[in-house]
């Protein structure tokens, strides 16, 4: 009697294990096609082997390829608000305010966010080559914003405390209410980062490259690191994956050879 809550919980390990292998598996197969697909994707720089292309290409059109480059601003690039000798792009600045109210119910101090406010703004800008700041080859970026991938790096956070004061703690309880602290940040895509850009590549003019959304509704992306290193990351998800399935489907089947190795053992008590 004794040992059946342990069989059960064995069981219930067995099989937790084998489900678990199983997910994990699935998880692995979807990245293993993403990866896939990725590699598929043509990548090229910002020079004149991609205008070669591009003019050899049906309507001097690339549906969807891969464009790594670095960051140069098109007119004057945007200066951080708090951050000396520090330009950009793109620049997205987030204030909000931390409060705390006190709940009557449960007798504490509860928190929230109010008067959360966000401000974007970009220029446009283009990707060149490295080592090619003096050049007349570039792809311009349209529409950077539309495109999913989040390039934007944290250059400035802070939270400031609020001072508490006599009068202060009075107000705090009369309303039920008091403020805790004020946070800012400030992201930026900087000037010279390196970024790949997924997308339609057209020629117009016979010389300008433009990067854009593409037509046939593929994903825009931005992606602030080189291809390498972001096929890197995609092999490093799929391997994790891969680990997981690999070790919850030993687990399980050690398990399961233990029941079955405990159910043979007591067979063979039972025969002698």
């Amino acid at each position: 009697m004794s040992d059946s809550p342990v069989n059960t919980l064995v069981l219930i390990g067995v099989g937790s294990s084998f489900a678990f292998s199983s997910l994990f598996y699935h998880l692995y197969q979807e990245k293993k096609k993403e990866l896939e697909k990725l590699k598929e994707i043509p990548l090229f720089k910002p020079d004149q082997h991609l205008v070669h292309v591009l003019k050899a290409s049906p309507h001097k059109r690339l549906q969807y390829v891969a464009v790594e480059g670095l960051v140069q601003a098109d007119a004057e690039p945007l200066a951080s608000r708090f951050v000396p000798r520090c330009f950009g792009v793109i620049q997205k600045i987030a204030v909000e305010e931390h409060w705390k109210y006190w709940n009557s119910l449960t007798s504490t101090w509860n928190s929230r966010t109010v008067n959360k406010k966000e401000t974007s703004n970009s220029v446009p800008f283009s990707l060149i080559s490295p080592g090619a700041y003096m050049t007349d080859m570039y792809v311009k970026v349209q529409n950077p914003l539309e495109a999913c991938g989040c390039p934007l790096e944290r250059v400035y956070h802070k939270l400031r405390r609020s001072e508490e004061s006599l009068v202060n703690l009075a107000l705090q309880g009369l309303s039920g209410e008091k403020p805790v602290a004020m946070e800012e940040s400030e992201e930026l895509l900087r000037v010279g980062s390196v970024l790949t850009g997924f997308g339609e590549v057209v020629l117009e003019g016979g010389q300008v490259m433009r990067l854009q959304a593409p037509q046939d509704h593929r994903k825009y992306m931005l992606v602030a690191t080189d291809y390498k290193s972001f096929i890197d990351r995609h092999e490093s998800s799929a391997s994790m994956w891969k680990t997981l399935t690999a070790v919850t489907g030993l687990t399980g089947a050690s398990l399961l050879a233990g029941v079955i190795y405990n159910l043979v053992g007591k067979q063979d008590d039972r025969s002698k």
